[in-house]
């Protein structure tokens, strides 16, 4: 499910298992019966929710008793790497960049909160647990690329920059950064998971 039309085709051209089928809906308000999966998963979306509470809610309500309700998010106020020495050099020199670093803007980004959304959602047995990734950049400009490209917050803040403070930017995350002796830049993308059984 997703309520983005265009991702859905994508997917229905893309994965030709006749096991999954693919929907326009919104989490919010799922068109499925009750108790009819054993499973349900929201992969790094929930953050993105209006109402993460309701998305939730209704995960459990269209799993079968005994069954699993999961999410992933990425840990944008810790250990999600890339985007914490992005953020952290922007509010540096800018404090308007507060306001729009994910890790202040998705609270629910970490195992208390997603503990207590879990269990508010009348789930039982909620485990929390990280996944750290190893992520490994070839070199500076391998970092630094995917944030030109205007799509999401951080590069939306770095393309909206003049190209002389989005070059002072650069070179403060760049003297952050632990960058090895042969130029790679090793960091950890962690996000954290969460379970429960309705």
């Amino acid at each position: 499910m997703d309520p983005s039309a265009g991702f859905i085709e994508h997917a229905r051209a893309h994965v030709i298992d006749p096991r999954a089928t693919f929907d326009v809906a919104d989490a919010q308000s799922l068109p499925l019966k009750p108790a009819h999966f054993g499973a349900a998963v929201a992969g790094l979306v929930l953050n993105f929710v209006p109402k993460p509470p309701v998305a939730v809610r209704e995960m459990a309500r269209t799993v079968r008793p005994g069954g699993v309700v999961a999410a992933y998010v990425w840990d944008y106020a810790g250990k999600m790497e890339l985007m914490r020495y992005f953020w952290d050099a922007a509010v540096e020199l800018d404090q308007a960049a507060f306001e729009l670093d994910e890790g202040r803007r998705f609270p629910i980004c970490q195992p208390d909160p997603l503990t207590e959304l879990f269990s508010q959602a009348g789930l039982r047995e909620v485990q929390v647990r990280a996944i750290d990734a190893p992520t490994k950049f070839r070199d500076f400009d391998d970092y630094w690329t995917p944030f030109l490209g205007g799509q999401a917050p951080a590069p939306g803040y770095a393309m909206s920059l003049s190209e002389e403070r989005r070059a002072v930017l650069r070179e403060r995350i760049r003297a952050k950064l632990p960058i090895s002796s042969d130029g790679s830049i090793h960091l950890i993308a962690r996000a954290w998971a969460v379970r429960g059984t309705p």
